[in-house]
C-alpha cells in the first residue's frame, strides 16, 4: 500500500508533462496502469490526450473478482481509482489473448460502453523456447538445466512480493526432498512495498539440506531468468503464486502450473489454470489459506504434476494451448488494431 499511495505525487508532474506534449503533437496517447487512474484526472481537460487503461490481471479475474483476496484498504483504494478510470478512459488493453481467455474477454466486451474499446495484446513476453546457442543469458541454472532430461525439472518461484514464514519454507523444502523430483527453487526475500519494515533476512533451509538433495535440486538465492527457465525443454512444471504475468509466461512456454495463490487476483488465476483450462494442480486451497501447507501435500502434488499420467496429460494440453497462442497470432492482430486506432 505505501507504493500505491506514493503514486498520488505523480498527478501534477504528469499533467504538466502531458500539457507540454500536447502543444507539439496532434495526439498524445497515455497507457496507464488501471490502479493509478487518479493520477490522470486532469487529462480530459487537454483536448488531444487519450488515455488507455492497461489491465495487468486476467480477464477471468476481472469478470469474477473476489474481494476476499484483498484487504479493505486495498478495496477502497481500487474503488477510488475505478471512479476516475470511468472519467479518463478511452479503452482497455489486456495482457491476455483470445486463444486463452476468449470467452471472458467477450463477456467483458459486452459489459463495456461503445466508447470503451478493448484489445487483448498478450502475451507480452517473447514466445520462443530457450535456445542456448542464441541466448544472451548466462546463469548457472541454465547450465544445470542443460544437463537434465526433458520435462524432468519443476521450477519453484513465488514472485517478488511473497514472503513465507520459516516454518513454511521448511515444509516446502522437505516436500521437495520427499518428492524425489528434480527442482530449481528461487529462494529469496520478497521485495518490500514499504522500505521501513526492517532489514531483509537470509532465508534458512534445514541443516544439511543442499547436501542431501545434491545434484537433484538447485537453490537460487538471487535473480533467476524465469522466462528462459520456463522455455527450457528440461522444465516440466512450475510451482507458482499464480501472478498473471507468471501464468502467461508459463502457458505461452507450454509449462503446467502447481498453483499456490497468495493474494489479490492470484486465487482466481489458480481457478482458471486448474479448473477451467485444466493445465495445473491446486497445491494451496484458498479456503484454507491460513493453514500451513504440509511437506506431505507438497510432495504429493509435485509427484502428481511431474510423475503421473495425469501430469503428462496436463503437459500435453498446455503445449497445445501454447502452440495455438504462437501460431494463432491473435495478439499481433490486436496490437496492429490498437496502433491503427490511435494513429487514425
Amino acid at each position: 500500500m505505501p507504493s500505491f499511495h506514493a503514486t498520488s505525487h505523480l498527478r501534477h508532474p504528469i499533467t504538466a508533462f502531458l500539457q507540454e506534449l500536447s502543444r507539439n503533437y496532434r495526439r498524445v496517447i497515455v497507457i496507464y496502469d488501471s490502479l493509478i487512474a487518479w493520477v490522470l484526472q486532469d487529462a480530459p481537460s487537454i483536448p488531444n490526450v487519450e488515455c488507455y487503461s492497461f489491465r495487468s490481471i486476467s480477464a477471468f479475474s476481472i469478470y469474477s473478482w473476489d474481494k476476499s483476496s484483498v484487504t479493505p484498504e486495498f478495496t477502497e483504494y481500487t474503488r477510488v481509482q475505478f471512479e476516475f478510470r470511468e472519467v479518463v478512459n478511452s479503452g482497455n488493453l489486456y495482457n491476455s489473448c483470445y486463444e486463452i481467455e476468449g470467452l471472458y474477454l467477450d463477456w467483458l466486451a459486452k459489459e463495456k460502453s461503445s466508447r470503451d474499446k478493448q484489445w487483448a495484446i498478450g502475451p507480452l513476453n517473447p514466445v520462443k523456447l530457450y535456445d542456448k546457442n542464441n541466448s544472451l543469458i548466462s546463469h548457472k541454472c541454465m547450465n544445470w538445466l542443460d544437463e537434465q532430461e526433458p520435462n524432468s525439472v519443476i521450477f519453484v518461484s513465488f514472485g517478488t512480493t511473497t514472503t513465507f514464514s520459516d516454518e513454511q519454507i521448511k515444509e516446502i523444502a522437505i516436500g521437495l526432498e520427499k518428492s524425489e523430483q528434480r527442482f530449481i527453487w528461487v529462494l529469496r526475500e520478497a521485495d518490500k512495498g514499504d522500505i521501513f519494515t526492517g532489514e531483509s533476512r537470509e532465508v534458512e533451509l534445514p541443516e544439511g539440506y543442499e547436501e542431501r538433495v545434491g545434484k537433484r535440486g538447485l537453490i537460487v538465492r538471487d535473480w533467476a531468468p524465469q522466462l528462459e527457465i520456463l522455455g527450457h525443454e528440461s522444465t516440466g512444471g512450475f510451482m507458482s503464486h499464480c501472478g498473471w504475468n507468471s501464468c502467461m509466461e508459463s502457458i505461452s512456454m507450454g509449462v503446467p502450473i502447481l498453483a499456490w495463490p497468495m493474494h489479490s487476483d492470484q486465487p482466481r488465476n489458480a481457478v482458471l489454470v486448474t479448473e477451467v483450462l485444466k493445465i495445473g494442480v491446486e497445491l494451496r486451497d484458498w479456503a484454507k489459506r491460513d493453514e500451513l501447507v504440509s511437506s506431505v501435500a507438497v510432495a504429493e502434488c509435485v509427484k502428481r504434476l511431474m510423475d503421473s499420467a495425469e501430469g503428462d496429460e496436463m503437459r500435453k494440453r498446455v503445449m497445445e494451448l501454447s502452440k495455438s497462442v504462437v501460431e494463432g497470432g491473435g495478439s499481433g492482430r490486436e496490437m496492429a488494431s490498437f496502433i491503427a486506432h490511435i494513429t487514425r
